[in-house]
């Protein structure tokens, strides 16, 4: 992309950033424009189309594109072997490292560890199974057993800072949980890594789910032995990831969803439209009933979670411009449980006081569970 095309590429999407907020608010309900509220929420709104136009602005040329037919026959492998069959059993967490850091007066410890997802024969062949060395941050207590929140971030995060926007912190040290955050696959210390992970090629984005889900089974397992509960929690990308987890590893003992996706390939798809026709092969692949099939193993409305409903909590964004409502309300069909609404939108709801509280309600619920468990 030469710099007058980026020039001009750059300038058409911030400049319909407004727009599209503006659209999409009206195409809502609950937007009362004129008031302290509604000015809150079309800047929700717009920061979450900001975060799609820097997306979109940063994905860069991709990669040659697939064609149904050559997504067809790990479709056909996949589908047959559903959740249970294509996601194998993970190898034991065997520490490759642990450093110790430190934000602020935050200490938390970097574990890496090599791990190899066994991923199904048609991604392997691919050159999708290979192992990797993954990684996970770690707030512990020097005292134990404690209850562990495993936390799965979201695209584009990843990072050390998720450590203070998550708030975990304040759980590690205020509700007294160790807690675990895996970093997925292509982001955070992973980004210059193997595998590059989202992508728009449908293949390697399911099975760089997988691994992901693998990854974070192996740390559920790893932390069960020092935990008194294990609760596991995504935010956005990381839905899908927590909800198979919950439903893979029967000994989880609650779960929580924030701003969930469902198709991850789907999402990439529909929001590929503004690029405008230049990636219109991409959209019509990433939406084919081919590799609908083939995320069908990664689909959080086939998993069937261990924890009971009242420890299954779905948070939602009303003003969701980037996963929309729709995930939610399918999920709360699909799962019952809680589903809170939060007013705001999808990028928004990390920062609201209201979203903490139903948070941190949800896992002191949890540990006092735990607790009547262990005196009985």
């Amino acid at each position: 992309m030469n710099g007058i095309s980026l020039a001009t590429r750059i300038a058409r999407e911030f400049g319909m950033v407004v727009p599209r907020t503006v659209t999409g608010l009206n195409e809502s309900t609950g937007w009362t424009p004129m008031t302290p509220r509604g000015a809150r929420q079309f800047g929700e709104a717009m920061l979450d189309e900001l975060v799609l136009s820097g997306f979109s602005l940063l994905g860069g040329d991709p990669a040659e594109l697939r064609t149904p037919a050559e997504c067809s026959a790990a479709a056909e492998e996949l589908a047959a072997l559903g959740v249970d069959g294509a996601h194998a059993e993970p190898e034991p967490l065997q520490v490759k490292t642990l450093r110790q850091h430190s934000i602020g007066r935050l200490a938390y410890e970097r574990m890496r560890f090599d791990h190899d997802p066994a991923l199904p024969e048609t991604l392997a062949a691919e050159g999708l199974s290979r192992p990797a060395c993954a990684a996970v941050h770690l707030c512990r207590h020097d005292d134990g057993p404690r209850p562990w929140l495993v936390w799965v971030h979201g695209a584009g995060q990843g990072g050390t800072e998720d450590l203070v926007l998550s708030r975990i912190g304040h759980i590690h040290h205020r509700l007294g949980f160790n807690v675990a955050m895996p970093v997925q696959p292509g982001h955070g210390c992973r980004r210059r890594e193997w595998p590059a992970y989202p992508d728009m090629d449908p293949l390697g984005n399911v099975a760089g789910m997988m691994r992901a889900v693998s990854e974070v089974r192996a740390v559920v397992r790893w932390v069960q032995p020092q935990a008194t509960a294990v609760v596991v929690a995504g935010i956005s990308m990381g839905t899908p990831v927590a909800a198979l987890v919950s439903h893979l590893e029967r000994q989880i003992d609650a779960v929580a969803l924030y701003t969930p996706i469902l198709g991850l390939n789907a999402m990439i798809a529909r929001h590929l439209g503004r690029w405008g026709s230049s990636r219109d092969g991409y959209r019509d692949l990433l939406a084919s009933p081919e590799v609908s099939k083939l995320t069908s193993v990664i689909d959080p409305l086939a998993a069937d979670p261990a924890p009971p409903p009242h420890q299954r909590l779905i948070v939602g964004a009303w003003h969701d411009r980037m996963a929309m409502r729709e995930p939610a309300i399918a999920l709360h069909e699909r799962w019952n449980g809680e589903l809170y609404w939060y007013d705001g939108s999808h990028v928004g709801h990390i920062f609201s006081r209201r979203v903490q509280r139903v948070t941190e309600r949800f896992l002191l619920t949890v540990t006092e569970g735990a607790e009547s468990r262990t005196a009985e």
